[in-house]
């Protein structure tokens, strides 16, 4: 049974600093590319990050220089190290990852930007 379970979300001010996890199961963790997804209230949910089994990254432009993926095959974690956090940052972060060819989603991780 595949489980993504994510982690470390909270209330952060602006400028501030947060570090997300996604603990995968059931899944074969370093073969599998990784995404970070998030969702603002009412909004769609939108791309955030991107590591690929070869550590390869992608960001979104409205991240770029603010966040950080990563992965640490031995723990079959992923992170998301945010940094210089703005208001519209908040939102409902998702780990996503696709395994023998069905989606998996976490249940996400509320990140609140807010003085």
């Amino acid at each position: 049974q595949v489980q993504l379970v994510e982690s470390g979300g909270g209330l952060v001010q602006p400028g501030g600093s947060l570090r997300l996890s996604c603990a995968a199961s059931g899944i074969i963790f370093r073969f599998n590319d990784m995404t970070w997804y998030r969702q603002a209230p009412g909004k769609e949910r939108e791309f955030v990050a991107l590591i690929t089994s070869g550590f390869s990254t992608n960001y979104a432009d409205s991240v770029k220089g603010r966040f950080t993926i990563s992965r640490d095959n031995a723990k079959n974690t992923l992170y998301l190290q945010m940094n210089s956090l703005k208001l519209e940052d908040t939102a409902v972060y998702y780990c996503y990852a696709p395994f023998s060819g069905m989606p998996y989603w976490g249940i996400g991780a509320r990140v609140t930007v807010s003085s």
